[in-house]
């Protein structure tokens, strides 16, 4: 008796408003929400019947419910991005860690390599004057003519080295 006695209660606006603690605006999203149109009494007046009004608390309930699952959800992707944040750097530390380790000897590397670099600088020209030297020795040694006896004549010889 107590619910053909509610389903025959006839709410206005206003009293819509009260129950649900809301304006107009989101009076009308709600009632679009639920496909629930509003009806006119003789007068022109708008109202609503009781059931209608609680399809429209339980919808903007679970509205809530959603919103707060929405802050929730958000509250999990901050957590994921402080996570890989976290994870970012500790892996660019520990790659850093290794690089400097493996790179650590290099300064000497380098130091030996340009040391072995003015050294065989050095080599080739202390060859290219043991050459010339070579060259004008020969040069000198064809000079001489043996004459027999062991005597030996230097010729005239035309010097081009350098």
């Amino acid at each position: 008796m107590i619910t053909e006695e509610q389903e025959n209660v006839i709410l206005s606006p206003q009293e819509v408003r009260d129950i649900l603690r809301t304006d107009n605006r989101e009076i009308v999203k709600l009632c679009k929400k639920a496909s629930i149109v509003p009806k006119k009494d003789r007068n022109g007046q708008t109202y609503f019947s009781y059931n209608e009004v609680q399809n429209l608390k339980s919808l903007k309930e679970s509205a809530k419910s959603t919103a707060l699952t929405q802050a929730d959800s958000q509250k999990v992707v901050g957590n994921l991005l402080e996570t890989l944040e976290s994870m970012e750097k500790s892996i660019t530390d520990s790659m850093s860690k290794i690089i400097d380790e493996k790179l650590d000897g290099m300064d000497e590397v380098v130091v030996e390599l340009i040391r072995c670099k003015t050294e065989n600088e050095t080599l080739r020209q202390k060859i290219n004057e043991l050459n010339k030297e070579n060259y004008h020795l020969k040069s000198t040694v064809k000079s001489y003519k043996s004459v027999g006896l062991g005597f030996y004549v230097k010729k005239q010889i035309d010097d081009f080295s350098i």
